[in-house]
C-alpha cells in the first residue's frame, strides 16, 4: 500500500499486523498459511490476532485524530492479558522490557508497545485518514503530523476529492 520504511523497533511488528487487512480488497493475509507464518500465527490465534488488529487499528486511528473505525475491545484491556518482564544484564546492569511469554503475538505486541513508550515513538505510529485505507504508517514528519500512509496515493485522492467539491 505504501512506499514508506518500516516503522523502528518492535512498532514494525504492530504496523505489519494492522497491515494485514487491505480494506479496499478485502484481502486478509491472515487467511493464507504465509501470512499467518508471517506473525508466527497458527489458526486458531487468527480470531484474536483479528481482534487485536482493529484494537490497534483503532488506537492508530486515534493517533491521527480521526473517530474509530468501529466499535473495538479497547486496546488497553486486551494487553493487561499479556504480562510482561524486565530483564536485567548482569554484566551491565542495563535494563530491556520484554514479554514474559514470547510466543504469543499479544506478549510480542505489548512488549512492542512498551518499547515504544519508552522510546517516545508510540503516537508517532498512524493509521491513514482514508477511509478506504486505515493503512498503519510511521509518521516521520517533523511536525508528527501526517496524515495519510501515502501522499502519492491517499494524499492525491483526498487532494483531488477536494479540489474536485471546490
Amino acid at each position: 500500500m505504501s512506499e514508506r520504511s518500516p516503522a523502528p523497533g518492535g512498532l514494525e511488528l504492530v504496523e505489519s499486523l494492522v497491515n494485514t487487512l487491505d480494506l479496499e480488497s478485502e484481502a486478509d493475509s491472515l487467511d493464507t498459511a504465509e501470512g499467518r507464518a508471517r506473525l508466527g500465527l497458527t489458526q486458531d490465534e487468527v480470531p484474536g490476532a483479528r481482534e487485536l488488529r482493529e484494537s490497534l487499528r483503532a488506537v492508530l486511528l486515534a493517533h491521527a485524530g480521526h473517530p474509530p473505525h468501529r466499535e473495538v475491545t479497547p486496546l488497553g484491556e486486551l494487553l493487561a492479558g499479556a504480562p510482561l518482564l524486565v530483564a536485567v544484564d548482569a554484566r551491565d546492569g542495563s535494563a530491556r522490557l520484554g514479554p514474559a511469554d514470547g510466543r504469543t503475538l499479544l506478549s510480542r505486541v505489548a512488549a512492542a508497545v512498551a518499547e515504544a513508550l519508552v522510546a517516545g515513538t508510540w503516537n508517532r505510529l498512524k493509521a491513514c485518514e482514508a477511509v478506504t485505507c486505515h493503512w498503519a504508517y510511521y509518521d516521520r514528519s517533523p511536525a508528527g503530523r501526517g496524515r495519510w500512509c501515502s501522499m502519492a496515493v491517499c494524499g492525491a485522492r483526498a487532494k483531488m476529492r477536494r479540489y474536485r467539491a471546490k
